[in-house]
């Protein structure tokens, strides 16, 4: 018999926007920016769908978009 079980992934990094600028906050709190112009899909997506990505062993990976940005 399988068991079967859920664990929520722990986010390390923290993603924000502001002013055109895609922010990620790493642990420990090294920031990198990126300007969204340079992910057209990103730079155009509603708020929801900015909001649904997660963290992958490259960077981040946003569901709705079909989007990787690697960190």
């Amino acid at each position: 018999m399988a068991l079967l079980y859920s664990r929520k992934q722990e986010k390390k990094v923290k993603v924000m926007f502001n002013n055109g600028l895609l922010l990620v906050e790493k642990e420990g709190g090294k920031q990198q920016v990126f300007p969204l112009e340079w992910f057209p899909k990103l730079n155009n997506a509603t708020d929801e769908e900015r909001e649904d990505w997660v963290q992958t062993d490259k960077g981040i990976h946003f569901n709705k978009l079909d989007l990787d940005i690697s960190i």
